[in-house]
């Protein structure tokens, strides 16, 4: 379950609508999360995770780590971190996961290419039973788990048609997938501090080839600030939900 809990943070980069988005000239910046666990009276604090993007020569460098808190720890210790280098138009250049939990490590790393509207990637996954690699195309731009979170927040959120259907291209690496995304409109919210804050409401799911959902929807709402910060999280467990809350 604790492994469930710390994915669903890793999901919130996986936002974007099918469409050009102005890159914006991202200043260096860190944003802090708590990862809740929800279960009628119960709310456990069950892991931390930090996004921040660094300018790097005409580009971007941009890091999202996670761990789980000492109690979470005695159950399924996590320590996760994707890490990604765009151009100044915020395309994926270089993506890179890497997953320590338990017992278990792997890397990923996806090298991405472009000829016009086309993208290509060699995925190369490092596994201790051996390494494997795996070529990925799509017709359009695509992203992976990182790069996207950027591009969301460059979205004029005026010119969205509310709950209707954008869909666009996930490298994850090891397959292609679909993310769909519905936006809902403005609603306020209640933060973990008690404060109130305005934010676009966004869920979205993920599907393979065929159709075949490959994960429960999320929900997101993205500050209505200039900066687009998502503010809140929440996604489904078989047995309660967890909530993410940024902190600062």
């Amino acid at each position: 379950m604790i492994k469930r809990l710390f994915m669903v943070i890793l999901l919130v980069a996986a936002i974007v609508m099918p469409r050009e988005a102005v890159a914006k000239d991202f200043s260096n910046e860190t944003l802090r999360y708590e990862i809740v666990y929800h279960w009628g009276l119960i709310w456990k604090h069950a892991a931390d995770a930090t996004l921040s993007i660094r300018k790097s020569g005409n580009g971007y460098q941009a890091q999202l780590s996670g761990k789980t808190r000492s109690w979470a720890d005695k159950v399924y210790p996590v320590r996760d971190t994707l890490k990604c280098t765009m151009d100044a138009n915020l395309r994926p250049l270089k993506y890179e996961k890497l997953t320590h939990e338990k017992g278990y490590y792997a890397r990923d790393v996806i090298k991405f290419s472009y000829n016009y509207s086309h993208t290509s990637a060699h995925c190369t996954r490092y596994r201790k039973s051996g390494n494997t690699s795996i070529d990925l195309s799509a017709k359009s731009q695509a992203y992976d788990m990182l790069s996207v979170f950027y591009m969301l927040r460059n979205l004029d959120y005026d010119e969205l048609s509310r709950n209707k259907n954008y869909t666009t291209v996930i490298f994850s690496g090891k397959e292609k997938e679909y993310l769909t995304i519905n936006y809902k409109g403005v609603e306020t919210i209640k933060m973990r501090d008690g404060n109130k804050r305005k934010a676009h409401r966004i869920t979205f799911r993920f599907t393979q080839k065929g159709g075949k959902q490959s994960s429960d929807n999320i929900t997101v709402w993205m500050s209505t600030e200039a900066d687009r910060i998502p503010l809140l999280l929440v996604g489904k467990l078989p047995v309660g939900e967890v909530k993410c809350y940024y902190k600062g």
